[in-house]
């Protein structure tokens, strides 16, 4: 049977490949060091295959026709896709896909009645391009990549995402091939791109979810994280968190332990990482 190792979320803000510069020292030095430090716990469980969760950026599905979950079932992946290239500012890269390990996604959650779309035809933008940048630099590692609407009503609703953590991290847990995998969810933490809030950050949000990631209590963290404050927080951004909120369904009662977080106004975004603890 499959085994998870790790379970992670992180933001996956393009301003940490792609304006940098533009941030105050402390805040560059925070960021690389936070990232530093999700790498090397990502390192250290060895996974042989990664499954991910994270928003589409209205990239690959029309604006009425948009699933909940899209599983990437290719055997190869490349990014970032064109539009993307200079806004994420990372050097082309491919890395190997899952193909039977996402089919089996696809099709035992389905029988626990959660239907998800698939494709082999995904493109990638800073959904994928930063995190593999900063904690696969060398895209070594397979990628199921797991592509959600977090962006066009209606929205999964929250407690639908951590119904399907759990049935995600069951399915990998019964899958026959003996692997080492971890889930990774990417997105937020608060942003309001274009909007209003566009040039602030709601520090105040993030470091409440975090610290409620912490309870390990998913049915505390739905009562209090809702989709309407969220979008409070920053619309058409913040509500990427959906997919941490998936991650936190595959770690069942498990407590996130925060890794890092750098609120940056010129990055545009609260960015952050936590990480479950697994073992005892």
């Amino acid at each position: 049977m499959a085994e998870i190792v790790s379970i992670i979320a992180l933001a996956h803000a393009p301003g940490a490949t792609g304006w940098l510069d533009k941030a105050p020292p402390h805040e560059q030095e925070a960021l690389l060091e936070g990232y530093a430090r999700m790498a090397g716990r990502l390192r250290a469980a060895r996974p042989e295959v990664i499954v991910g969760i994270a928003n589409d950026h209205l990239l690959n599905f029309r604006l009425d026709n948009i699933p909940d979950w899209c599983v990437g079932t290719a055997a190869r992946w490349r990014g970032p896709a064109e539009w993307f290239r200079d806004w994420v500012n990372v050097p082309d890269y491919e890395v190997a896909g899952h193909p039977e390990l996402a089919r089996t996604i696809v099709r035992d959650c389905a029988r626990k009645g959660i239907n998800l779309a698939f494709s082999d035809k995904l493109e990638f933008d800073d959904n994928w391009s930063v995190p593999l940048k900063f904690l696969t630099p060398e895209h070594d590692v397979p990628l199921v990549p797991i592509h959600m609407n977090c962006v066009v009503p209606p929205l999964p609703e929250p407690a639908r995402c951590v119904e399907f953590g759990r049935a995600l991290a069951e399915v990998i847990r019964a899958w026959p091939g003996k692997a080492r995998v971890a889930i990774m969810a990417t997105g937020g933490l608060s942003h309001d791109p274009g909007g209003p809030k566009y040039f602030a950050v709601d520090e105040a949000f993030d470091r409440r979810f975090l610290d409620l990631l912490g309870t390990g209590d998913a049915a505390h963290v739905l009562r209090e994280v809702t989709i309407e404050k969220m979008i409070a927080a920053g619309d058409g951004g913040t509500v990427e968190l959906l997919a941490w909120l998936v991650a936190l369904g595959a770690a069942g009662s498990r407590p996130a332990e925060p890794v890092f977080y750098v609120p940056s106004v010129p990055l545009r975004c609260g960015m952050g990482g936590v990480d479950w603890k697994l073992t005892s």
